[in-house]
C-alpha cells in the first residue's frame, strides 16, 4: 500500500484513548484498541513498524506554547485504518478522528521523529512529558528559546544535508588581536555519507609569542598535520574556506561562545565576508545561507539553564562523555566542539535526551530565595561536576595526558574554552 503524505499530526493521547470510543460500530472498536496498544505498538511487526527503523516511530512535537507532544502522523492514522480494513479485522473503513483533533505543521513549532524498543520506555516518555509540561510553565523565555533551537538543530541534522563546521581561533593571552592558531572542523553528506574534514594553521610570524596565563598546545594538534603558514596566507585560506563552504547549500557555523571568534573573522587579520549571516534559525531547512549555532546554548538548553550561566568546552565534554586532549589547541577545540554538537544533535528530543543522559537528576534547585529560572527540569549536577562560571579566559594550567590515549586533560582542574 502507498503511504499517503503527511498532512498533519495527532495527539497521541486523542488516538490512544478517544479514537476507538468513537466509532459508530462497536464491533470495529476492539480491533482498533488492539492494534494502539502500547505491547502492540512496540512489536516487531507491528503495521506501523518502518523498515530500517529500530523501534515503533512516533513523532515528538512541540506546540506553539513551547508545550510538547507526542504524535502520530496523520499518514500512520490513516494507514492504520486501511491495514485494518483490509486484514478484515475491522468490518467498515473506520473513519478517521474529527478534523478538530488534527494538528498542522503551522500549529508546531517543530516536530522530529522519536523511536521506542519498549512499552515501559512509551509510558516513561508519556510521563516524562507531562512532568516537563508543568514544570515548563513560568520558566525564562530565555530557556524557551534555547529549548527552541536545540529542537530546530536536531532536526535540520536529520536531514542530512549542507554543511556543519565547527571553527575556532586561539590569539595571543597578552593581545587578542594577535591571532596564533586557526581550526576547522566539517561534517557533511554526499549520498547519504557522512564526509569529514579537519585543519589546523599556525601563524609564522607569531610562532614565538607563547601563552602566560592559558595553555600552550598549538604543537599538540591531535586530529591531523598542523601547517604554519605566513598571515597573508592565513587571511587568505580562511576566506577561501568559508567561501567555498557556502556553495553547498546552508553553511551552519558552530562555535563554542561565538561572540570572540566571530569577532576573529570579521577583524582585519581575516576579514571574511557574511553579509547574510543570521542567528535565528528558520522553521523549516533553509536552501542556502549561514547560520550561526552556538553549542554552550544547546549545552545550556539540555541541562535547562536558562540564565547566564554557560559552561566551558571542557565541561560540556565531560558531561557529554566526550574525552578530550589539549585543549586551546585551535584545530582541537574546534573538532571537540563539533562532537559535542553531533552527540546532542543526533540524540533524543531534548527532555528525553536529558533524562537518558543524567537520570532522575532533575528538580527545584532548594535554595530559599534563589530565581527558579528552569529549575524544575535542571540538572542537578555534583559540585565537582559543575562549572559555574563561563569565561573565554583561564588562570595558569599546565597540561599533563598520556599523549598514546585522548583523555581528559588536568584531572578535574578547570581547563576552559
Amino acid at each position: 500500500m502507498v503511504s499517503p503524505v503527511i498532512t498533519g499530526y495527532y495527539r497521541y493521547t486523542d488516538i490512544f484513548f478517544e479514537w476507538h470510543q468513537a466509532l459508530p460500530d462497536p464491533d470495529d472498536r476492539s480491533p482498533l484498541k488492539a492494534a494502539l496498544a502500547q505491547d502492540a505498538i512496540v512489536h516487531p511487526e507491528h503495521p506501523l513498524r518502518r523498515e530500517g527503523v529500530d523501534g515503533a516511530e512516533l513523532y515528538m512535537g512541540t506546540l506553539q506554547n513551547f508545550e510538547t507532544r507526542l504524535l502520530f502522523s496523520s499518514a500512520q492514522v490513516e494507514y492504520l485504518r486501511y491495514w485494518l480494513h483490509a486484514m478484515q479485522l475491522t468490518k467498515n473503513l473506520i473513519p478517521l478522528p474529527y478534523s478538530d483533533c488534527l494538528l498542522t505543521e503551522s500549529s508546531l513549532r517543530h516536530v522530529s521523529p522519536v523511536q521506542f524498543q519498549t512499552k515501559e520506555e512509551l509510558r516513561k516518555a508519556l510521563k516524562q512529558i507531562e512532568k516537563n509540561n508543568r514544570r515548563l510553565k513560568g520558566v525564562d523565555p530565555t530557556l524557551n528559546t534555547r529549548r527552541d533551537i536545540f529542537e530546530r538543530v536536531r532536526s535540520f541534522w536529520s536531514r542530512k544535508q549542507g554543511v556543519w563546521c565547527a571553527l575556532d581561533f586561539e590569539a595571543w593571552d597578552r593581545d587578542h588581536t594577535l591571532l596564533t592558531e586557526f581550526g576547522w572542523s566539517i561534517v557533511r553528506w554526499e549520498d547519504e555519507q557522512q564526509i569529514e574534514e579537519r585543519g589546523h594553521l599556525t601563524v609564522k610570524e607569531h610562532k614565538y609569542y607563547t601563552n602566560t596565563f592559558v595553555p600552550d598546545n598549538r604543537e599538540r594538534f591531535s586530529f591531523g598535520t598542523s601547517e604554519e603558514v605566513s598571515k597573508t596566507t592565513f587571511k587568505q585560506r580562511i576566506q577561501t574556506l568559508v567561501s567555498e563552504l557556502q556553495t553547498a547549500g546552508p553553511l551552519f557555523l558552530v562555535f563554542h561562545d561565538n561572540s570572540q571568534d566571530i569577532k576573529y573573522l570579521k577583524s582585519k587579520n581575516v576579514e571574511v565576508q557574511l553579509p547574510n549571516m543570521a542567528f535565528l534559525l528558520p522553521d523549516t531547512l533553509p536552501q542556502d545561507g549561514v547560520f550561526i549555532i552556538d553549542t554552550s546554548d544547546l549545552f545550556a538548553a539540555l541541562e535547562g539553564e536558562g540564565g547566564g550561566n554557560r559552561r566551558s568546552l571542557d565541561r560540556v565534554c565531560r558531561h557529554l562523555q566526550i574525552p578530550t586532549a589539549y585543549l586551546h589547541n585551535a584545530g582541537n577545540d574546534a573538532h571537540y566542539t563539533l562532537l559535542a554538537l553531533q552527540s546532542m544533535a543526533s540524540g533524543d528530543p531534548i527532555d528525553m535526551q536529558r533524562e537518558k543522559r543524567w537520570p532522575n537528576r532533575t528538580g527545584s534547585t532548594g535554595v530559599p530565595n534563589q530565581p527558579q529560572t528552569g529549575a524544575g527540569i535542571k540538572v542537578n549536577f555534583d559540585a565537582d561536576e559543575g562549572d559555574e562560571d563561563f569565561s573565554d579566559e583561564e588562570g595558569p594550567l599546565g597540561s599533563t595526558v598520556d599523549t598514546n590515549h585522548i583523555t581528559s586533560s588536568n584531572g578535574d582542574a578547570d581547563d576552559e574554552k
